[in-house]
């Protein structure tokens, strides 16, 4: 098993792909504010998660895998948030002026999201993500069901990043 070196934390994330879901530690240096990680020069090819436990959609009933690690690309993430009941603080000043929230649903994959972005006062969706050309968004306060598992609670973040080319955006 891998040992924290003194310079690394570990902190529980929930990872997203077009097929899996991952739980994990994500092994980060201690200094990183691990909610907005992804934004940073220093991501990695791989994640490195420890004790990570994975739901691989791609038929019914879903799998569940196990490892002691796992080092999974992260090029493939298109969604990813501290898990619950973890948080930080969120990455805007709520008193920015001309910034609205906007209600919006989300398909991530194989989840399906209700959440909210800031968006200029001056400019809709469609305008906010074609302009942007941002790696992540940011969405607050949501919601995460995945449909082809009813009995699986919703899960609430007050923040996550996703990747805005890779999933689409329901009003």
């Amino acid at each position: 098993m891998y040992t924290l070196a003194p310079d690394e934390k570990a902190s529980t994330v929930m990872v997203y792909s077009r097929n899996k879901l991952i739980h994990g530690d994500l092994v980060t240096k201690t200094n990183i504010r691990v909610s907005i990680w992804l934004r940073t020069q220093g991501v990695p090819n791989y994640v490195h998660l420890l004790k990570p436990q994975v739901l691989l959609f791609g038929g019914m009933p879903p799998k569940s895998l196990t490892y002691d690690e796992l080092f999974f690309p992260a090029e493939r993430i298109i969604g990813f948030h501290l898990a619950p009941p973890a948080s930080e603080p969120l990455d805007y000043d709520p008193d920015e002026a001309n910034r609205v929230m906007l209600d919006v649903n989300l398909v991530l994959g194989v989840f399906m999201l209700k959440g909210r972005v800031r968006v200029s006062t001056h400019a809709d969706l469609a305008t906010s993500i074609e302009v942007a050309h941002v790696g992540w968004l940011s969405v607050y306060d949501a919601e995460i069901s995945n449909p082809f598992i009813p009995q699986m609670p919703a899960i609430k973040v007050p923040m996550l990043l996703v990747k805005p080319t890779q999933v689409s955006f329901g009003l």
